[in-house]
């Protein structure tokens, strides 16, 4: 299901003009969005998208989410993480699954400066475990505007996931991944030359070796092992204040179950928790033809609006 759902053919007719804007998120670095605003922004609620490792804002499953909140009269904020989307020269840093203060930028400016009344964040795999970082490191600060956070396949536990995807059995993902990290990297050197030395890229072979030889090394962290432990998302659950989705597949080649059956969730009302059995990696392709084929995507956009008081 996860490699169907990747190369499924898709059209978006219901989308409708974008608005390309940057966002300055620290100094010296920006991202780029692509929003789809509704008629009188400020009458609506907005969702702010966050796509997974090695994708971008123009991926699927971001696109097709995009479009079906578009129909329920949401303004819709595709967010590119820094590099991607061919962004690579807005910033001279990397990106990385602990840069939650990203997405928090994007949300803050939305509410402060466009005046906007309800704002959610909804991300993917990668993309979902930095929504639900952001969230619990808000805790009860969050503004009020913020009205709730939705997430599909987060990555909540990163060295959970490093060696889920190192298995024999996922060979094929782990490869396309590394393949893709060393390209972006390689692009990423030849704009910074003196900052990003790449002596060890060649050796790479697995996404644990690539943040460790990587991640580790030119984002401030002592390691792999000290990069997922500061970077997951588990270790704030707890202090969520604002309702939250998780929906994860338990058979997920990727994204193991068992960091979802953590106490910490269980224990934490705000949080909503649906693990079917069957759906792959960010994928849930259902047998229904229409706006419920791709499952999740539906299921992230009925939240938001089960939480706005605006529609």
């Amino acid at each position: 299901m996860t490699i169907a759902a990747s190369f499924w053919p898709r059209r978006f007719p219901g989308l409708i003009p974008q608005e390309d804007r940057l966002f300055e998120v620290e100094p010296g670095s920006q991202i780029l969005t692509r929003c789809h605003w509704q008629p009188e922004p400020r009458q609506h609620p907005t969702l702010v998208l966050v796509h997974g490792l090695e994708g971008s804002s123009e991926s699927g499953y971001i696109l097709g989410t995009a479009e079906k909140a578009v129909r329920r009269s949401f303004n819709v904020v595709r967010m590119n993480q820094r590099n991607c989307g061919g962004t690579e020269r807005l910033t001279p840093t990397l990106y990385n699954s602990g840069l939650s203060g990203d997405v928090r930028a994007v949300v803050m400016e939305l509410i402060e400066q466009d005046g906007l009344h309800e704002v959610f964040a909804a991300g993917f795999s990668m993309g979902g475990n930095l929504v639900l970082k952001m969230t619990g490191e808000l805790g009860a600060h969050a503004p009020a505007e913020f009205r709730g956070a939705a997430t599909v396949c987060p990555s909540i536990d990163l060295a959970a996931c490093a060696d889920a995807v190192g298995e024999r059995r996922n060979f094929i993902y782990e490869w396309r991944f590394v393949a893709s990290l060393k390209q972006r990297m390689r692009y990423k050197a030849s704009l910074f030359p003196d900052r990003y030395p790449l002596n060890g890229l060649e050796g790479v072979r697995s996404v644990r070796e690539f943040d460790e030889v990587i991640t580790a090394r030119f984002c401030g962290f002592c390691g792999a092992d000290d990069y997922y432990s500061r970077s997951s998302a588990l270790r704030v659950l707890t202090d969520i204040r604002v309702p939250a989705l998780i929906l994860t597949a338990q058979d997920d080649p990727m994204v193991p179950y068992r960091p979802f059956l953590d106490p910490v969730i269980r224990n934490n009302l705000n949080i909503t928790l649906l693990a079917p059995r069957n759906g792959g990696h960010c994928a849930f392709v259902s047998s229904e033809w229409g706006a419920n084929r791709f499952w999740a995507e539906s299921r992230v956009v009925e939240f938001c609006v089960a939480q706005s008081e605006l529609l």
